[in-house]
Formats: C-alpha cells, sequence, structure tokens
C-alpha cells in the first residue's frame, strides 16, 4: 500500500475503487497495489481537497447529471466528467501529483 494512503478494504463496493476523502476505498486488498488505480483515487483525493470536500462531490454529481442529458448514457456522462477526465488521464503518471497545478481538473471542462 502506498505511503500516506489511507486504503480501506470495502468488499461490499459495486466498483473497484473510490475516494472518499480523505480515504481510498477498495473492493479486494489485492486492488491496494494497483499503481494506476491507487494514483487514480489519489488524484480524486486532491481534487477533493481543493474543493473543500463538500463541493466536489455537489460538482461531480451536477457535472455527471448534465452529461446523462447530453449523452443519455451512463458511461459515457461518467467519462466525461471534468473530475474523471483528469485522473483517467494521467492515472498511469506516478508523478503527475508531485507537480499538478490547483484545480487542474478546470483545464478538462
Amino acid at each position: 500500500m502506498g505511503a500516506g494512503n489511507k486504503i480501506i478494504v470495502a468488499p461490499f463496493l459495486k466498483v473497484n475503487a473510490m475516494a472518499l476523502f480523505p480515504f481510498i476505498l477498495i473492493r479486494d486488498k489485492r486492488m491496494a497495489d494497483d499503481v494506476m488505480l491507487i494514483n487514480h483515487e489519489r488524484i480524486h483525493l486532491r481534487q477533493q481537497a481543493e474543493l473543500l470536500v463538500i463541493p466536489f462531490y455537489v460538482l461531480y454529481l451536477l457535472n455527471y447529471l448534465l452529461n446523462l442529458l447530453v449523452y443519455r448514457n451512463h458511461h459515457k456522462a461518467y467519462m466525461h466528467i471534468v473530475f474523471e477526465r483528469e485522473a483517467y488521464a494521467n492515472e498511469a503518471n506516478t508523478a503527475y501529483l508531485k507537480h499538478r497545478k490547483w484545480q487542474a481538473w478546470g483545464s478538462y471542462f
């Protein structure tokens, strides 16, 4: 498990992982070794911290709902959420959070 990550195994999850500030929930303990998955969730933790947590969840949900109206498809709506776009675009770059600009998610609109 990565240093500084508060990872909790939550077998009830319907997804592989979820960032729920300040924790990363994973469905299976083996997922703690998935560097890209953990980095993706760490990007979400940074986004949540920047927006003081609650506003992140509100914006995330609103962005999803607007995308759902546009795309009329859950997967497309999810993949076009600005927070997900940033996380997916940078999940393979483990150094990303070291040089990431403040509120970088804004450039994914």
